[in-house]
């Protein structure tokens, strides 16, 4: 099938802005500073003003409050990897701004899959035809998507998790590093599947689930 093997999208944009500013955000500069067109010119804070005092990687990192000026000529994307980064995209986007999807040059993706604004897909991942990502999703090192697979909003598929075919996860689920979901699952919204684990059968939403196979471990489950 063929593949889409680099992307970056932001429309007009070709200056990025990142949403975040902790230990992940230079990890996240250092995957996509070199995809497409789009250069990133700095990070984005809205919890603790005190990080933007300090560079990252000798770029600026802005108080949320002092970005709205930017955004006739940045796109933007969110690095972090919680659900609740639905909050901080829905602050930057009443601001304004458009939103990147970016698709680091040695992953492959269908071109007969769509992606939405804000996703990211890094290093070495696989996306099979045929299968949808919603808005700001999240694609670790080396994880695999199959085909006719939906992806909900605000989810992340963290490195070398891997989803079969035919499945639906639901918006802001996290799908822990090395999982398994087998062929045609549900994952209800909200719930987490740990690192490692086995999903054999639906998941109901808010749960956290882990095991071989996979079972409910918490239910009413909020994640970090």
């Amino acid at each position: 099938m063929g593949m889409h093997v680099a992307e970056s999208s932001g429309g007009a944009f070709s200056s990025l802005l990142v949403l975040g500013a902790r230990q992940y955000a230079p990890v996240f500069f250092d995957a996509f500073e070199r995809v497409g067109a789009m250069e990133i010119k700095g990070f984005v804070e809205n919890l603790d003003h005190l990080l933007c005092a300090t560079p990252i990687l000798g770029l600026p990192v802005y108080w949320i409050d002092d970005i709205a000026p930017l955004a006739e000529t940045h796109a933007a994307i969110c690095c972090l990897a919680t659900p609740r980064r639905s909050v901080f995209v829905e602050q930057v986007a009443a601001l304004g701004f458009a939103f990147a999807t970016l698709v680091h040059p040695t992953a492959a993706i269908s071109m007969r899959s769509k992606l939405s604004e804000g996703v990211s897909i890094d290093v070495g991942a696989i996306v099979a035809a045929f299968t949808q990502l919603g808005s700001h999703v999240r694609v670790g090192r080396g994880a695999t998507i199959g085909h006719h697979t939906d992806i909900g909003a605000y989810c992340t598929i963290h490195p070398a998790a891997n989803i079969a075919g035919n499945c639906v996860v639901e918006p802001k689920v996290t799908i822990g590093m090395g999982a398994n979901v087998i062929d045609g699952c549900r994952i209800g919204a909200g719930s987490f599947v740990a690192a490692g684990a086995v999903v054999t059968k639906d998941v109901p939403a808010r749960s956290l689930v882990g095991g071989v196979p996979a079972r409910v471990l918490r239910e009413n489950y909020e994640a970090p």
